[in-house]
């Protein structure tokens, strides 16, 4: 039996070639698509996995209480560890990690910039970063030890042996190669190449005094919790422990311990909980994975049906011999899932020939589990349950006919039969413009954002990380830079123009007794406004004609207005356990999210905190040139560094990388399933016009015109659309507004958008049938009449 199924499944498949084509194809690309966009979740959902203590890892946060609005922070007091350890029994091994350091590391004539961390010794204990070569738990003991990846051994060492070995770091001190570990995964929230001692960090003057300070919020923290720990009982004990060293916290600070399995998908906090993040992008592409899917299921099911009139004589035939409903019912839907298989193979054919790119485009590196058993089990599955659904329909609509009727020809096709079919190419086109829409609203977002006035002047503008001999010497630095010509200003300051290091806690007469706001805080040498090209909106910026800039700031415009003073020039503020007078407002400068609202600021001028130097360059049309003139001065001042430069327009495109990744996604998968859409309708059409040959032969003798015909055959699919737009156009509306506010800075949908959209759709749609009625339409009726 099963012989003579595959015997008339082939036959089926080479007597409806183009059907089967389209067939084929348009469930192929669709599983395609929904493999490619399931081995992404799949990532992201086990980001951090590999992890042996992954259901016990947490970072420490820290909620904040402002008048109600519950802000959440990352940055934790200096004292707060050691409290954990001693004051949370469910808290086994914590650690230490600092925001990120880039260190140059020499060995002969090697020179490399790599970024790591400064770690506390049990941070190889508590993470899986498993050595290769050296002994984790010493390997960061000594304050002149040093841990490094395998491809950062390979760059320095080549071929001789790494551990063991000597290298200098920042030109200054000697380190031993402790450790070697493997490369850190691509699927890590961490992301280093080499890790330093704790012991080697604490060394500094500054942290010294931190020790008892339970105000200066800048360190990282991470804890591990014993076996079978309820983390509410932890998050108990340790919720208190910085409010109770405060006594004039009034504030009601709270610390808690926030999951690995949350760092990569919920990353956003509302009201000191978890409201969101990267988990919202994972969902939404799971339903189009799901959208995608059930397209390209339609299509079959519709061609199925469509092609039922064809196959019945020989359902009426087999019925007349013997066979049962059953046997049909079997045979249709084996004939399903072969053609599902060849599909699902074909499909999995096109994930190896793109997959390469489409790692390049989401930045991962995602290979296909073929030796999982669970893949097969899981691919098997799936290859039955879309096989069963998409022949479903079909199988029991063929099987039902009668054979007398089919036999006589008096087999009709009625309502009943194809109101099904209409149902089902509505759904496809809703789904379609549901993604359109989705796409459009997506890219004018990002424009939005993009076309957002940031403050300062993002071209001509380069970074250069400072080290401790460009700060050495900062002055002679800046004398020659611009003494080459090409430089027209140049400042340091401890964050870049793109980014946000620290905050500090402000408050200002006439605000309530003891009440501080925390302001974004900048620390800069002179010439920071001028060079970044930001406005001075009143009084000045800071000057070496001033001598007492020391006890001076400067404030944003959102700071302005925040105080409310009318002349704010000469008023002062207290930060840093000192009153401090304004002497300017400047602009304001977009340094974070560009989603989200710019906060107030202040301007210190503390030349020896910083780790960035701003430099402009006049305008030239030979950029060239001017680098390499830049390029000699610092590596004169800064020997053993290779010059590294940032442009700052392109850090600031950074900060698109996400929506700018969900937007080429969006677009690519909108187009995919517009393209398995309108391969079904093709096919659709073609049957229909194909169908109906008689029907256009008869009313082309009774003189009707060939746009007549072609009108004819189109009206029903441009109901089905218009149809499909006016159940889709308000769930998309409401969807993607929804979506719109998880961003602070949003657009409103444009009213334009979803009915160009319906516009569109129905365009192509009618384009599509239009082709094959006008085949049918120039049919000569004497052939089409004769063939019947």
């Amino acid at each position: 039996m099963l012989r003579n199924y595959f015997k008339i499944f082939f036959r089926s498949l080479q007597r409806n070639s183009v059907y089967s084509l389209i067939n084929i194809l348009g469930l192929s690309i669709g599983i395609a698509c929904s493999v490619l966009i399931m081995l992404w979740v799949f990532d992201e959902y086990r980001f951090d996995s590999f992890n042996k203590k992954y259901d016990r890892l947490y970072r420490v946060l820290m909620n904040y209480d402002y008048e109600g609005n519950v802000e959440t922070n990352e940055a934790l007091p200096y004292p707060l560890k050691k409290a954990l350890d001693e004051e949370v029994p469910e808290v086994t091994r914590s650690t230490f990690v600092t925001w990120g350091d880039e260190y140059l590391f020499d060995y002969n004539d090697v020179n490399l910039i790599r970024q790591g961390h400064h770690v506390s010794p049990d941070f190889l204990e508590m993470f899986s970063y498993e050595l290769i070569e050296g002994d984790k738990e010493t390997a960061l003991n000594d304050a002149s030890n040093v841990v490094i990846s395998k491809a950062l051994a390979e760059d320095l060492f080549g071929d001789e042996k790494a551990l063991g070995n000597i290298v200098k770091l920042n030109n200054s001190d000697e380190f031993v190669v402790s450790g070697i570990f493997e490369d850190v995964p691509s699927n890590s929230s961490f992301q280093f190449e080499f890790l330093l001692p704790w012991s080697h960090y604490v060394n500094q003057d500054w942290l010294k005094d931190l020790e008892g300070n339970w105000t200066n919020n800048s360190f990282q923290v991470f804890i591990e919790l014993h076996e079978n720990v309820q983390v509410d009982l932890a998050n108990q004990k340790a919720g208190p422990l910085v409010h109770k060293n405060i006594p004039e916290d009034i504030y009601n600070k709270q610390v808690w311990f926030y999951p690995m399995s949350d760092w990569r998908l919920y990353s956003e906090f509302e009201h000191g909980k978890v409201s969101g993040g990267r988990i919202e992008y994972v969902r939404l592409f799971s339903v189009v994975a799901i959208f995608i899917l059930l397209i390209a299921c339609i299509n079959f099911m519709n061609l199925a049906t469509a092609r039922s009139e064809k196959r019945a004589r020989e359902v009426g035939i087999r019925k007349s011999v013997g066979s049962g409903k059953r046997e049909l019912i079997l045979q249709f839907l084996s004939e399903s899932i072969l053609i599902t298989l060849v599909s699902f193979l074909l499909g999995l054919f096109i994930v190896e020939l793109s997959l390469n790119a489409f790692n390049d485009l989401v930045g991962k590196e995602l290979i296909m589990p073929y030796a999982s058993g669970i893949f097969w089990a899981i691919s098997f599955l799936f290859v039955l349950t879309i096989g069963l659904f998409s022949g479903s329909y079909p199988a029991f609509f063929l099987s039902s006919f009668r054979p007398v009727e089919v036999l006589k020809g008096k087999l009709k096709i009625g309502k009943g039969e194809i109101a099904p079919r209409k149902i089902l190419v509505t759904l496809q086109f809703g789904f379609s413009i549901l993604l359109i829409i989705g796409t459009v609203v997506v890219y004018q977002q990002i424009q939005h954002v993009k076309q957002r006035e940031v403050g300062y002047k993002k071209d001509g503008l380069i970074m250069v990380s400072t080290t401790a001999q460009i700060e050495s010497k900062f002055q002679t630095v800046r004398n020659e830079l611009e003494a080459t010509g090409v430089v027209s200003s140049i400042t340091k300051s401890n964050s870049p123009v793109t980014d946000i290091y620290s905050t500090n806690s402000v408050r200002w007469k006439g605000l309530e007794e003891d009440r501080f706001i925390d302001f974004t805080t900048v620390a800069t040498e002179y010439d920071y406004a001028i060079t970044m090209g930001v406005e001075v909106l009143a009084g000045r910026d800071f000057s070496p004609e001033f001598s007492n800039d020391s006890i001076n700031v400067v404030i944003n415009k959102e700071a302005a207005e925040l105080m409310g003073f009318e002349d704010p020039i000469g008023e002062q503020i207290f930060m840093w356990d000192d009153w401090v007078t304004i002497v300017g407002v400047i602009d304001n400068v977009l340094m974070g999210s560009p989603y989200d609202n710019i906060e107030p600021m202040v301007v210190r001028y503390v030349p020896e905190w910083s780790s960035t130097v701003s430099i402009r360059l006049k305008e030239t049309n030979d950029i060239k040139t001017s680098l390499a003139k830049i390029e000699d001065v610092m590596r004169k001042h800064n020997p053993g560094y290779p010059f590294e430069f940032r442009f700052v327009d392109d850090e600031f495109n950074k900060k698109y990388t996400s929506i700018s990744l969900i937007s080429k996604l969006a677009n690519l998968f909108a187009f995919l399933a517009i393209l398995i859409t309108c391969l079904g309708i093709f096919g659709l059409a073609a049957f229909t016009a194909e169908q109906r040959t008689r029907e256009v032969g008869i009313r082309k003798v009774l003189g009707a015109s060939i746009p007549n015909i072609m009108m004819l055959i189109s009206k029903d699919f441009a109901k089905l659309v218009l149809f499909a737009f006016i159940v889709a156009g308000p769930i998309s509306w409401w969807a993607l507004d929804n979506f719109l506010n998880q961003y602070t800075y949003r657009i409103n949908i444009s009213w334009w958008v979803i009915p160009a959209t319906g516009v569109f759709a129905l365009i192509l749609a009618v384009c599509i049938v239009a082709t094959q009625a006008l085949k049918a339409a120039v049919v000569n009726p004497v052939n089409s009449l004769r063939s019947d």
